[in-house]
Formats: C-alpha cells, sequence, structure tokens
C-alpha cells in the first residue's frame, strides 16, 4: 500500500492547475514517479528500464536554448530508436491491459474479505505493476512538456516589452484682453499662438461648451406663466374672495368692451 505513496504524489501534482507555475509542478511531479520507479526496482517488483534523471533536465542551456531567434537545427531522426520507443510503448499497454483485467478479477474477494494472504499479495502486487506502467507513461509526457515549457519561458524573456505611445507636447498660449494687446504680445514672441478674451468667449459659444448654454431662455417664462395660471386656478379651486372677485369684474368688463377695445391701431 505505501509503496504506493510517491506515484500517487505524482499525480496529484499532475492535477494542479496554474499556468505560472506549470514548469515547477511538473518537475516535482517528476521527481516523485523517479522516487516511485527507484523503489520498484530496487524491490524488483517487475523488469522495466528506468528513465534516465538527466533527460531533459540540464540545468545549463546551450546558447540555441537561450537566443529563441537563433533557430535549432532539426536532429537526425534515429528510426531504430524511434522503432524501439514505439514497441516498447505497445508493450507496456499490453501489460497495463492484463494487469487491469486481472484486478477486476479478483478485487471482488479481497474487498469481500474471502480472499486468502496469497491473493491479497498478488492483488496490492497488481496494482504496483499498473502504476509501474502508468509512471513510465508520465514520464514521457513530462519530458516533451518540459521542454516546451523552457522554450516558452525563454521565449517570453527575450521578447522585447512594446514601449507605450509618447504623447505630443501641447503648445503654451497667452490669453490677453484686447487685440492690440495679442498684436504686442504676437510682435515679441512669434511663436507663441496669442489669443483674446472675445476670441476664447467665441470659440468655446461656438463649441457649446459655456455654463449657460444649452438651457432655452423661454423657458423661464413658460415656467413662470404657468405657475400664476395654476395659482389661479388653485385660487378659484378654493373660493378665495378676492380671486373671484376679480374674475367677476373681468367678465362684466367683457361683456360690456368688446375685443379691441381702446387700442388705436384697430381705429375703432
Amino acid at each position: 500500500k505505501y509503496l504506493l505513496l510517491p506515484a500517487l504524489l505524482g499525480a496529484l501534482t499532475m492535477k494542479q492547475v496554474n499556468p505560472t507555475k506549470r514548469l515547477e509542478h511538473v518537475q516535482a511531479a517528476r521527481v516523485y514517479f523517479m522516487d516511485f520507479l527507484q523503489r520498484c526496482k530496487n524491490y524488483d517488483v517487475c523488469s522495466f528500464q528506468l528513465p534516465k534523471t538527466s533527460e531533459n533536465t540540464a540545468d545549463t542551456p546551450t546558447e540555441e536554448q537561450t537566443n529563441p531567434s537563433v533557430p535549432m537545427p532539426m536532429p537526425q531522426p534515429d528510426l531504430i530508436a524511434m522503432a524501439t520507443q514505439r514497441q516498447a510503448k505497445i508493450e507496456r499497454f499490453k501489460q497495463r491491459k492484463e494487469t487491469e483485467a486481472k484486478l477486476s478479477e479478483i478485487r471482488g474477494q479481497v474487498e469481500s474479505g474471502s480472499a486468502d494472504e496469497e491473493m491479497v499479495r498478488d492483488f496490492y502486487l497488481l496494482h504496483v505493476r499498473r502504476w509501474v506502467t502508468l509512471a513510465l507513461e508520465e514520464i514521457d509526457s513530462i519530458n516533451q512538456e518540459t521542454e516546451i515549457l523552457k522554450r516558452m519561458e525563454l521565449f517570453k524573456q527575450s521578447a522585447p516589452q512594446p514601449s507605450p505611445p509618447r504623447r505630443p507636447p501641447m503648445k503654451p498660449f497667452i490669453l490677453t484682453k484686447d487685440a492690440v494687446q495679442a498684436k504686442v504680445f504676437g510682435a515679441g514672441y512669434p511663436s507663441l499662438p496669442t489669443m483674446t478674451v472675445d476670441d476664447w468667449y467665441e470659440q468655446h459659444r461656438r463649441q457649446g461648451c459655456l455654463p449657460d448654454q444649452g438651457i432655452p431662455r423661454s423657458a423661464a417664462n413658460h415656467d413662470t406663466e404657468e405657475d400664476e395660471r395654476a395659482e389661479r386656478e388653485r385660487k378659484e379651486e378654493n373660493n378665495d374672495k378676492e380671486a373671484l372677485q376679480k374674475a367677476r369684474d373681468w367678465d362684466d368688463w367683457k361683456d360690456t368692451h368688446r375685443r379691441g377695445y381702446g387700442n388705436r391701431k384697430n381705429m375703432g
């Protein structure tokens, strides 16, 4: 049981998801798997070839590795080595399938407690052998991923950082009271543009930046008339004596005076 502890730690480390620390995670997982395989090799659990500890883990990169802009020469493919690796993977896959089939056969007896000591021992040995094949496959994938991650890190370090765009400097100007003063300052400082207060006001008026712009002037008068009408109606509804008397006098005056009375322009 406890012999599987390094392998389980390696599998758990590989499941961690953190892109910034991915290289550290895969390297730590490789250490766990190598520890597990070394222990299995020492106890002669099964026959397998132990991976090299220095494979793809060199701390001193070459000149091509430190400079990603320089294309690395493609190594000549070793057909014999590739065929050997392919055959080894096929053999490991077959062994893992056979081990899983045997585990499924005796799992029920071991879990029910009806198995003897020899069967229990075989059950745990099959578990260890299954994890040996899994650890070998994980180390192969870790070696490939480590090389890719190191290349990406070197590329990020050597990539030039884009500089922020520079803002053009603003030209100064002088506010003057009138056009005469503008001519005086303009004659002395031809490189500085001048502007009078009237010009500044006219420019902001055209742009609509003045505080009183955007508010119609007739709105205030309209609101005043509405308020007077509402106040008059409110007084009439409340039976105000003065308002009623004034309204009656106005009605009487309109009865005795036709429309336009007193207007000399009508000549009536």
